[in-house]
């Protein structure tokens, strides 16, 4: 088994706690192993864990800062990003992951549990399905912007408790120029070559979109 560290994680984000560091540690042979048997990420990214999907999940963290008692949606999170990572992140803060493919909720399942991770749950569900409200949706590059938002329309609570309103924070890389406009949503990028200087970030961005 290959031995790869969080040093990237801990590059960007210097404050862990020592709980932190080991549960982001733990990720890399949990992923090896569920990816195995269950693909959810591509075969050739697993040695690029910790860059391309541990810490590009916590680019959305540069953004906003998550509190405590907050509640955030993942819709589509596939293997469990951005949710798991952010959840490690932000310990008092709720996350709710949900997708329409089982075997990948079970995988998320299986990580969560292994990690102890008491303040994050998942579900086999479509997003129409869900009928509670949340601070923030988060997501990544599940589909265009416009067909996205209807999905989450009316799941936002009323009140915010952020520096930044309640809505979507959205990973998505490329010229979202012509997506935006077509979306009609007003919606705010930040490039997370602002916050990370490795290559792979150069063209990826989170999205915020405002309620």
């Amino acid at each position: 088994m290959l031995d790869v560290k969080p040093d990237i994680v801990l590059k960007y984000f210097p404050n862990l706690s020592e709980k932190q560091i080991a549960q982001f540690s733990q990720l890399f042979d949990l992923y090896s192993f569920w990816n195995a048997q269950i693909n959810v990420i591509s075969r050739k990214d697993i040695e690029e864990l910790y860059e391309r999907h541990v810490l590009h999940s916590l680019g959305i963290a540069k953004v906003c800062t998550f509190k405590a008692g907050e509640s955030v949606l993942d819709v589509g999170t596939g293997g469990g990003f951005p949710g798991i990572p952010l959840a490690i992140l932000f310990p008092e803060t709720q996350f709710y992951l949900v997708d329409s493919i089982g075997k990948k909720i079970k995988v998320v399942k299986e990580v969560a549990s292994a990690l102890g991770l008491e303040n994050l749950r998942a579900d086999h569900l479509r997003a129409e399905q869900i009928k509670e409200k949340f601070n923030f949706v988060v997501s990544r590059a599940v589909t265009r912007l416009g067909e996205f938002y209807p999905w989450i329309q009316g799941k936002f609570k009323k009140d915010s408790l952020n520096a930044i309103p309640n809505g979507i924070l959205y990973l998505k890389g490329g010229d979202l120029a012509e997506e935006i406009k077509e979306s009609k949503l007003k919606a705010e990028l930040y490039p997370l070559s602002a916050y990370f200087e490795e290559d792979f970030f150069e063209t990826k961005y989170v999205v915020y979109v405002p309620q």
